[in-house]
């Protein structure tokens, strides 16, 4: 099935039901459902895509499948492709100026357009498919019409002096507007194939939605109206009968204007998205032009990471950049923090949680606020005393100043810092406005030190360092009580977790790891990410935790800690009743059940058990013979895995050799074959089952019971 959606690499795609965003990332496509949030597919290729390969693949996209795959003809790479409203026809532009058409439900190649000039930039079907007509741009500027019945092109629109980047049509298909790089929107008479009006815009374009009331934007006829975006990260809406601007969106004030490069309508929802320079996804609904969802595309480095909200239903982000970021982690869905003029470079969380703040490179410090109800952010307070690049910053816990250094106690009378001179020190806090009274060094570490946490429960804290360890340290007498060692890399950051009774850690060879105080032992590692861990946080109730890497990745991860102990609870119960239920069928004398139910729970010896008692029964011979015969396929595997073990032990090997003598009798070399490991299990039963002629009197424990028609040598050959 296909679905009508090409991705032309680096731009992005909605699907016709406008549930879903198809964009790229590095050389995968992620398929991004917009309510939610959520990267459902994340494939390297799906839809229509072409590569450097030269090959077109198709893709059942919901499935994660590739369909089919073809070669694209042309010589050099795609460089656009599109579909046409039926979604079966594809149209492809090369980089060597020549179109093809295929017909991807018969799947073979319908035309060869040439006349081009140089690469072509834009393919666009008209949107009436009974004229089949295609459109398209290359580097000469001019816009191309194509009759596909006679494989002629019918004219050149000559209007830019640029390429084109964009055509929107009217619902009729009688006008067309196009926009190019050199900053103009062109509105075209199809009919006439003659230009209108040309409006000086400077923004790439789209058609405002027809037939729709947008009078509180200004838009007051029934004439051709489009919206451009560009370079000022303003959306405008345009009157092309006039060349006036009659809206122009307002946004708050900022440092940073966020270039928009690309724009889609979404009709069906009356909404709009937007890509910015930054590769950040806006949807807006119109006609407010209200900014509805942001999807942040690339953080590069990042930070440093914390809970925020007062369920901590956020997370806010310090990136290699001057912009916070707090994302929803219901929806993914961001917003964007302007004020800092430098990279941020740490964060930190009061503890109600709806206040955070951040400090920068820029020497400043900054308070933010998110109210609890709209989710929105803002900047409330800002210190600029600092003569350089503030690099750490934390929250106390009850009292309201803000230290620019790195752990306040629980009680707030305590600090400790942490440095490159391998030590850390303990600090008095005192009265606010005081100075800090030193009370004690902590010395130890081979390296600088890069964290430094209070225990919430115990009068200790932890410490992590460049030399790869942590250690914890008592408040009393300053000496080292234990040293955490596994991480092969700097030590980046720590935290108390568990009520205070285990330590997680995050270091530069991208390893987290779990740490069990008690026991110095590493219960648990992470591997997530491919480079450094900057950012490590916990929420409050201590169910989940927030890791940032260097990797452009954050990672949130759940503790499953009771779940994990709920079900093997659950699988112990199940295994008693399977016990109690195994005992009951061996007192009935149900063989072929008891066997089943011995095999299910997999464990050998309970299943010998069953054995042993079918061949000391009545006429155990035959009881046997029946039962195993009546075993399904994959019970009869394990049985043949179970007696390649139980054949290397004098006490069961009788055993063993009676249920083979019943396989090998009953079943031929070539449905044995078939078994899972019935090849490895079979040469591993030869050498214990003995030679063929071999005296009884040699070893009377593992004589051979191999039936008279099937020598071992016969199952030597077998397996040969």
């Amino acid at each position: 099935m296909c679905y009508g959606i090409s991705i032309c690499f680096p731009t992005l795609q909605i699907s016709k039901d406008e549930k879903f965003i198809f964009c790229t990332c590095g050389t995968r496509v992620n398929v991004l459902q917009i309510v939610t949030g959520k990267i459902v597919h994340s494939i390297e290729q799906i839809l229509v895509t072409a590569s450097k390969a030269l090959l077109l693949k198709q893709w059942d996209w919901k499935q994660a499948q590739c369909t089919r795959s073809w070669r694209a003809i042309h010589n050099v790479p795609i460089a656009s492709m599109t579909f046409d409203p039926t979604s079966t026809l594809l149209a492809t532009g090369g980089c060597d100026g020549t179109i093809k058409l295929w017909d991807v439900v018969k799947q073979y190649c319908t035309h060869n357009l040439k006349g081009s000039s140089g690469v072509v930039h834009l393919v666009e079907f008209h949107p009436d498919i009974s004229l089949l007509q295609l459109f398209s741009s290359a580097s000469d500027c001019g816009i191309r019409m194509w009759d596909l019945r006679s494989s002629q092109c019918l004219c050149v629109l000559q209007s830019h002096y640029s390429p084109v980047t964009s055509l929107a049509f009217t619902s009729d298909g009688a006008s067309m507007v196009s926009s190019g790089r050199d900053k103009i929107c062109t509105v075209w008479d199809l009919k006439s194939r003659t230009t209108r009006r040309t409006v000086p815009v400077y923004e790439s374009v789209v058609l405002l939605p027809e037939d729709e009331d947008f009078s509180e934007i200004g838009v007051k006829t029934k004439e051709i109206h489009f919206i451009t975006a560009g370079s000022k990260g303003v959306l405008r809406v345009w009157d092309a009968s006039s060349a006036r601007c009659v809206f122009a969106q307002t946004l708050p004030s900022y440092g940073d204007p966020r270039s928009l490069t690309y724009c889609l309508p979404l009709p069906s929802s009356l909404r709009l998205v937007t890509v910015t320079a930054e590769h950040n996804i806006l949807l807006y609904q119109l006609p407010s032009f209200t900014t509805q969802q942001q999807f942040v595309g690339f953080n590069d480095e990042v930070l440093d990471v914390k809970f925020l909200g007062k369920g901590d239903t956020h997370i806010v982000v310090a990136t290699n950049s001057s912009q916070l970021k707090v994302f929803e982690l219901a929806t993914s869905s961001c917003k964007i923090l302007y004020g800092h003029t430098d990279t941020v470079l740490s964060l930190d969380v009061f503890k109600k949680g709806s206040l955070f703040v951040s400090c920068a490179k820029d020497k400043s410090v900054r308070v933010w606020r998110q109210d609890p109800d709209s989710g929105q952010v803002c900047c409330v307070a800002q210190g600029c005393s600092h003569g350089n690049a503030v690099g750490s910053i934390t929250c106390s816990r009850h009292i309201s100043p803000l230290l620019g250094i790195v752990a306040v106690s629980p009680n707030d009378k305590l600090l400790v810092s942490g440095s490159q001179d391998r030590l850390a020190k303990l600090w008095s806090l005192g009265a606010p406005g005081a100075d800090l009274a030193l009370l004690g060094v902590f010395r130890g570490h081979r390296r600088g030190v890069w964290c430094v946490q209070f225990s919430p429960m115990d009068q200790v804290l932890a410490s992590s360092s460049a030399d790869g360890s942590v250690k914890l340290w008592s408040l009393q007498d300053f000496s080292c009580l234990k040293t955490f060692e596994g991480h092969d890399a700097s030590v980046l950051k720590l935290i108390f977790v568990s009520r205070g009774t285990q330590l997680l850690t995050s270091g530069s060879d991208g390893l987290v790891k779990l740490w069990t105080i008690k026991t110095n032992e590493c219960v648990k590692t992470l591997d997530a990410h491919q480079d450094k861990v900057w950012g490590l946080h916990a929420t409050r109730k201590d169910d989940r935790v927030v890791t940032a890497s260097a990797d452009s990745n954050i990672t949130v991860w759940t503790d499953v800690t009771e779940v994990e102990q709920a079900e093997e609870q659950a699988k112990q119960e199940d295994q008693i009743l399977k016990k109690q239920e195994l005992s009951n069928l061996l007192h009935e004398k149900k063989f072929l059940k008891a066997l089943g139910l011995a095999i299910s729970l997999d464990q050998p010896h309970t299943v010998l058990k069953v054995i042993k008692a079918i061949r000391q029964g009545e006429d155990g011979a035959k009881q046997l013979e029946k039962t195993v015969l009546k075993l399904r396929q994959d019970q009869k595997e394990s049985m043949l895995r179970y007696c390649a073990v139980w054949n290397t032990n004098a006490r069961s090997c009788l055993d063993a050799q009676a249920v083979i003598q019943v396989m090998l009798t009953h079943l031929s070399p070539e449905e044995l074959l078939q078994y899972q490991g019935a090849r490895a299990h079979l040469e591993g039963l030869i050498p214990y089952t003995g030679e063929v002629g071999r005296s009884p009197s040699e070893d009377e424990g593992i004589k051979p019971l191999m039936p008279e028609k099937v020598s071992a040598d016969c199952v030597y050959d077998g397996v040969r």
